[in-house]
Parts: structure tokens; C-alpha cells; sequence
């Protein structure tokens, strides 16, 4: 039985190297994967788009500018108006400026961490969760670990009814960040490794070439020769099954029937091909990897396909110039990177997004939500870069905003605010447990109970409460 077991797991890698992630760190998690309980409310939106920049994008040079604040905080950017009164945006993104009467402003989040990184930053924001002391004392190290708490894509994964061929959840271009620092809080952790979302991985050299190992064949494999192999191992798996009811076996099996689902998908196959779209279409969004990946995610949401992430892929070539890994973390010369490399891809990819989201009457069925794992240090000058002249802004999860808009939220407003300087949240304060359940209120998911590996019940996000106003 040892033979058919390694067996069954080489198949499932080779068909599905899409990165299962529980896998990356060690099979407790599947040995503990409880069973959720699939359960819907009534909330208008049928799928999720969440675009995470991620590096901590700078609230403050974007959609929460202080103009009347000193120099050495509000920066070099000027405000500019836009078709909603009342929300300012900054002069780098006229197009968004186009679509803000489609936008919610959340400012003053209240993210703070107790160790003000990415890590942590990244859990905080992805489950809703305060990152626990592990963080503190691990640092880079505090890696994905089993018992985590779930990311809110894996909730709502668990809670829709099952999809009948794609994932319930899809990240893409990327799983960041690269390993051994893979953030946490993007994965399904406690609720189990069926849950997490399945990663199509894209580059940037070649944007309109999305990878999705789950649903791609060895040359020398046809779908044919595919599903013998597979009665041969189901046979095998049978066998071992009587000997082993184990929850991890349960688990297994469910994840190469996913696999096998994807891979004799002729539908799955197609909703991923981008190029399919017309040129004008993609170039409206943009001819590189985070344009395309938005436009992939817009063909998921016409797929059915509840949850989809879309984190920034950044470009090695501005670690240089931005003293970054090439995202949205500027810890030097901020203004240009934004100026130059990262506002003008933003801007074309997603006010494109709403814009064709809306055309194809989706928009109101599809929430939208612009978040990061940090704002950036309101005051100007980071020491690593080289202080003022560095012209830098450090790390500041002590306030962020986020954008939303379709999925029954009501555009052109901004709730809540910061200081005069952003630095701290000042009116109608909300945290991350909040933006996570206003995302779950959305998408109609009531019933926030699972159960552990025992059959106890417990609360997948107890704290926080929707912000109703938004709708």
C-alpha cells in the first residue's frame, strides 16, 4: 500500500504542479482538514476580484492625499478632481478618476502590526486576523504554517456550493513572495488544503502566457491515455482505501478529483486563454502581466468562479531604482517609481476593469477590492535609502485605505479618514476583520462556523463587524 500511495501522489504532481499549498508545509494540514459548511446569505455579488498591491502601496501619494499637509508629508503629487464629488484622487490616475463614481474609499484602516512587515502585514489584511506573537519572535521566518487562519478566498470558497469544473478560488500571476519568505494568510491553513486556491502562474516577459499546471498535459498526454491511467489508480487507491479512512485520505482524494476535473475541461481550458480576447480589449488594459492577469480575472468572474486574486507581479528591474523587490514597496525614490513604473499600470488595469465590468452588466454582481498588507510612512525619507534625499517612504501599517466598488456597494463616497497627516486613522475607524467581513456580507456568506478535525465547532472570524454603510 505504501507503493500505490506514492504512486497516487506522483500522478497528482505531474498533472498538478499548480502548488496545493498546504504541501509546502507539511502534511499536518492535511491530516487536520476539517469540514467546512457550505452555506450562502444574500448578498448581491456572485464573485470577488481582489487586487493586492503587493510591497505596502503609498495611501497617501494615491487615494488618501493630504494637500495641506506639510511638504515633507503630503509629497510632490497634486490632487485632481473626478466624476465623483467628494473623492480625490491623485493626478497620476486619470482614468481611475473616470471611473470614481463606481468607487468606495475606505480610509483609515486601522492595520496596525506588531512587527509593521510584509508578513505580517500580509496575514492581517488576507484572513482578518491579528497576526499572533510568532510573528514577532520568527520575523521572515514566520513562513505558513497549518494551523494559520484561513484566507477570506478559501472562506468563501468553502462556503459556495462546489463549481462544476473550475476552482471555487484562483490566485494569480504569482504566490508570493518568492521562497523561503512565502507570505502567509493566502492559503486555506486550518480549514483545510482543499480549500486553498488553485495558482496560475504568469511572467512578466511574457504577459499573455498564464500557466495553470493543473489544467495542462504532458505532450505525450491525451485526455485518453489520461483516464486509463487514472482507473488503473483508482483501482489502486481503492485497495489502499480500506485500509486507510483517514481524513488526509479523504483529503487526497478530493484533491485529484479537482485535479482530474481541470484537466478533462475543455471550458476550464478555454476561460483561461486571454489571447482569445480581441486586441483592443487587451490593450485597453494594458499589454503587460497585471493588465492581462485583470483581464484574465474578468474572464473568471464570466466563468463563474467565486473568488479571485490578482498581487501585483513586480518587476525585478525596479529593485534599483525603487530599493524594492520591483512592487509597490518604495523605499526609495517613490515619487518616480510611482510617477514612472507602477501608477500608470494601476490606472489602465483597473479602471479598465470597471469599465468593462460595467459594460458587460457585471459590475454589480462583482465586488472589486484594492487593498495591500501596509500604507507607506507619511513623512517622507526613509533611512535605509538614504533619508530625505532617498526620497523614500518606510514601511507604516498604522493606516492604509482600500477601494471597492460593484457588488452592491455604493459608489462615488469615502468613508472614514485619517489625520492631517494620514498617519493614524481619525473618523469612522475600521480594521481589516471589518474590510474582511464586508467582503463576506457581500458575497451573501452568513454563516462564518467549521469544524476542526474533531467535529468542533469554531468561529472562522469572530472580531469585526460589515460596514453596512458602504452599501
Amino acid at each position: 500500500m505504501v507503493f500505490a500511495m506514492n504512486q497516487s501522489r506522483r500522478s497528482f504532481v505531474v498533472a498538478s504542479t499548480a502548488g496545493i499549498a498546504g504541501f509546502g508545509f507539511g502534511t499536518p494540514g492535511l491530516m487536520a482538514a476539517p469540514q467546512a459548511v457550505v452555506a450562502s446569505g444574500k448578498g448581491k455579488a456572485k464573485s470577488t476580484i481582489l487586487f493586492f498591491l503587493s510591497g505596502g502601496a503609498s495611501h497617501i501619494d494615491t487615494w488618501d492625499m493630504k494637500p495641506n499637509a506639510p511638504e515633507e508629508y503630503r509629497g510632490l503629487f497634486k490632487q485632481t478632481e473626478t466624476t465623483a464629488p467628494g473623492v480625490k484622487l491623485c493626478e497620476h490616475l486619470p482614468l481611475l478618476a473616470k471611473q470614481a463614481k463606481h468607487l468606495a474609499v475606505i480610509q483609515g484602516v486601522k492595520s496596525t502590526v506588531n512587527t509593521n512587515d510584509h508578513h505580517a502585514g500580509y496575514y492581517y489584511n488576507l484572513t482578518g486576523h491579528v497576526p499572533d506573537q510568532s510573528f514577532l519572535s520568527l520575523g521572515n521566518n514566520r513562513t505558513p504554517m497549518p494551523d494559520d487562519w484561513p484566507f477570506m478566498g478559501s472562506v468563501i470558497s468553502a462556503k459556495r456550493p462546489a463549481h462544476p469544473y473550475m476552482p471555487n478560488a484562483i490566485t494569480l500571476p504569482e504566490k508570493p513572495s518568492k521562497a523561503p519568505y512565502t507570505r502567509p494568510g493566502q492559503f486555506a491553513a486550518k480549514l483545510g488544503v482543499e480549500y486553498d486556491p488553485l495558482y496560475v502562474l504568469g511572467t512578466i516577459d511574457k504577459p499573455l502566457s498564464f500557466i495553470a499546471p493543473s489544467i495542462s498535459l504532458d505532450a505525450s498526454m491525451n485526455p485518453k491515455r489520461l483516464l486509463a491511467r487514472q482507473e488503473i489508480l483508482n483501482k489502486l487507491d481503492g485497495a489502499r482505501r480500506q485500509l486507510d479512512q483517514s481524513n488526509k485520505s479523504a483529503t487526497w482524494t478530493k484533491l485529484q478529483e479537482k485535479a482530474m476535473s481541470l484537466l478533462l475541461s475543455a471550458k476550464a481550458t478555454k476561460a483561461f486563454d486571454v489571447a482569445d480576447e480581441p486586441v483592443s480589449v487587451r490593450e485597453r488594459y494594458g499589454n503587460n502581466t497585471n493588465g492581462m492577469s485583470l483581464l484574465l480575472a474578468r474572464r473568471m468572474v464570466e466563468a463563474g468562479v467565486p473568488f479571485i486574486t490578482v498581487f501585483w507581479l513586480g518587476d525585478d528591474k525596479l529593485n534599483k531604482k525603487c530599493k524594492s523587490g520591483g512592487g509597490w514597496d518604495t523605499h526609495g525614490n517613490n515619487f518616480n517609481c510611482l510617477k514612472e513604473d507602477l501608477l500608470p499600470g494601476f490606472d489602465r488595469g483597473f479602471s479598465a476593469l470597471i469599465e468593462d465590468l460595467s459594460q458587460r452588466n457585471l459590475l454589480d454582481s462583482t465586488l472589486l477590492m484594492v487593498t495591500s498588507e501596509m500604507g507607506r510612512k507619511p513623512k517622507v525619507g526613509d533611512p535605509r535609502s538614504g533619508g530625505i534625499n532617498g526620497a523614500g517612504r518606510d514601511h507604516w501599517t498604522h493606516c492604509l485605505s482600500v477601494l471597492m466598488a460593484g457588488g452592491g456597494i455604493q459608489g462615488g463616497q469615502v468613508h472614514g479618514s485619517s489625520d492631517k497627516r494620514g498617519e493614524f486613522p481619525e473618523q469612522k475607524i475600521v480594521t481589516p476583520a471589518d474590510v474582511t467581513k464586508t467582503v463576506y456580507h457581500a458575497m451573501g456568506i452568513t454563516d462564518l462556523e467549521a469544524h476542526d478535525k474533531e467535529g468542533r465547532p469554531y468561529n472562522l472570524l469572530a472580531e469585526g463587524e460589515p460596514i453596512l454603510d458602504l452599501f
